[in-house]
């Protein structure tokens, strides 16, 4: 019995250390966020939310030892083993639909109303992206505005002190000052802007939700564990991004509880409810549509660049009879979620523990290959299903060693390690999913147009991270606009031709 207890004390011990060790860096984290965010209030959400996201990136931090130069050289390998295994590809190959979206539904008509749709989610941004998309124009047609003094206006406008704001969204849409019900610019944490107004051309009350721009908003990005969010009639788990719970509740309340829904409907009562967003805003967006769907059964929501972790299978499921996502080309934001960056980081843990070339040469060659282009280098990687102790070289470089030697490193370069074996709560993108990639070579020259190809596609196509240079240039709002634009310009030869031959169009 003495060896038994001997060994119930070391394991209690253990169990204790490792539970102080978890508390340290979560602690550690939380200061490090502090001093990132040393200009926000330190009021008790700030705290709490600090404390949520230290926890999140303590725990996907704590069983690696990597370096940044060698997080650096697993994506440039990443990068070009993604490359080869796509121009291996059959081209031939059929693309898999949604049940939920066949290849008949009318794709033309859905490219159409996302085109005008996403004029509005762009807007929300106010005076930011207007300049930054009209560099000449932009601060001419602002100035004179914004040094106006508008008192009247400032009933419906909040938080937009010199009028920037709004001037630019009537630039970006096109309406009059009186087509708007309500338009607020506070920010604050899991508290976004948005607008409420009157689209005269579509006939509808449309809700623009505005996506990341503040500090405050990258902390509700970062707020990613799961939030119970239970809807009525709607079987299976049912949770949600809990950041973006938080802010699609506050807007709730505010066009609820204040009324401001009521006013657009008694000003235009035959019009439908429609919500739109981008990025931030697309998730928010989505989970606001859910939370009215009772209340407007005929509202539709156009999500642009949504968060790959936003919502449960049975909440993504129900969402597609009034949700379209759309995503442009390799975007990053709508692969991204727990699941997925873990993942990703099980593939470089193993793709450079297979590799014995000098990193040196690794980011050389993959500075070269993200900026010029070529063919993929044939570097070994985790395709060629080599063991670790057969490699006579250093890992990567002598900076790399402690990959090797470490346990951690150890039981996650297994794929029947525990750390794989963690359960993290899957999250899907929400409603239909509408992909947009540009079509012809990879790379093309700055100067030539481009030319895009739009299908329906299904959210399991977005479970793993592309490497790329586009990940995140195809995340802006310019860029997504600009594609819809020159889709619905140059129909129908920019559709996806399997997309078009069933295809019943109807009248807008």
């Amino acid at each position: 019995m003495e060896p038994l207890g001997v060994r119930d004390l070391q394991s209690t011990e253990g169990t204790q250390f490792f539970s102080t060790a978890r508390s340290l860096a979560v602690k550690v984290w939380e200061s490090r966020l502090r001093l990132l965010c040393c200009c926000l209030p330190q009021d008790e959400s700030h705290r709490a939310a600090f404390s949520s996201i230290a926890q999140l990136v303590s725990r996907f931090f704590s069983d690696t030892d990597l370096v940044p130069s060698d997080i650096a050289a697993g994506l440039a390998l990443l990068h070009q083993e993604q490359d080869k295994m796509e121009q291996s590809r059959d081209p031939d190959d059929i693309v898999t639909h949604s049940p939920s979206s066949p290849i008949g539904e009318d794709l033309e008509a859905e490219l159409e109303k996302a085109s005008h749709c996403m004029q509005f989610a762009a807007a929300a941004y106010g005076w930011p992206l207007y300049i930054y998309s009209n560099l000449l124009t932009g601060p001419c047609k602002l100035s004179g505005d914004c040094c106006r003094s508008r008192a009247a206006e400032y009933d419906i406008v909040g938080g937009d002190h010199l009028g920037c704001h709004f001037s630019s969204i009537l630039q970006s849409t096109g309406l009059q000052y009186r087509d708007f019900i309500h338009v607020s610019f506070h920010n604050q944490i899991y508290e976004i802007p948005f607008f409420v107004a009157l689209d005269h051309k579509r006939e509808a009350v449309l809700v623009a939700v505005r996506g990341t721009l503040s500090l405050k908003d990258v902390l509700t990005d970062l707020s990613a564990e799961c939030e119970n969010l239970p809807i009525e009639g709607v079987t299976g788990a049912c949770y949600a991004h809990k950041g973006m719970c938080q802010a699609a509740g506050y807007i709730y309340r505010k066009l609820v509880n204040d009324g401001i829904l009521n006013q657009a409907f008694s000003v235009a009562p035959e019009y439908k409810l429609v919500i739109t967003g981008h990025s931030l805003g697309a998730g928010t967006a989505s989970l606001l549509a859910i939370l009215l769907r009772p209340s407007f059964p005929t509202l539709q929501c156009y999500s642009f660049s949504p968060p790959g972790g936003l919502l449960s299978k049975a909440l993504a499921d129900y969402s597609k009879d009034f949700v379209v996502s759309v995503v442009l080309g390799k975007d990053l934001v709508p692969r991204l979620s727990i699941p997925n960056m873990e993942d990703l980081k099980r593939k470089i843990l193993k793709i450079v523990s297979n590799c014995n070339k000098p990193k040196y040469r690794i980011l050389l060659r993959g500075c070269w290959y993200e900026l010029f282009g070529g063919d993929p280098d044939d570097f070994p990687t985790e395709m060629d299903n080599r063991r670790e102790e057969e490699l006579s070289q250093p890992l990567l470089g002598e900076e790399s060693l402690i990959i090797r030697h470490s346990s951690s490193y150890q039981s996650l370069a297994s794929d029947d390690s525990p750390a794989h074996k963690a359960a993290h709560l899957p999250l899907f993108l929400p409603g239909r999913v509408l992909h947009i990639t540009e079509d012809g070579p990879s790379r093309r020259s700055c100067f030539s147009q481009a030319r895009y190809r739009a299908e329906w596609s299904n959210e399991m196509a977005f479970r793993s991270i592309l490497i790329s240079p586009r990940m995140l240039a195809d995340h802006m709002p310019d860029a997504v606009l600009r594609a819809l634009n020159s889709l619905t310009s140059e129909r129908p030869f920019s559709l996806c031709p399997s997309s078009l031959n069933d295809s019943q169009h109807n009248t807008i």
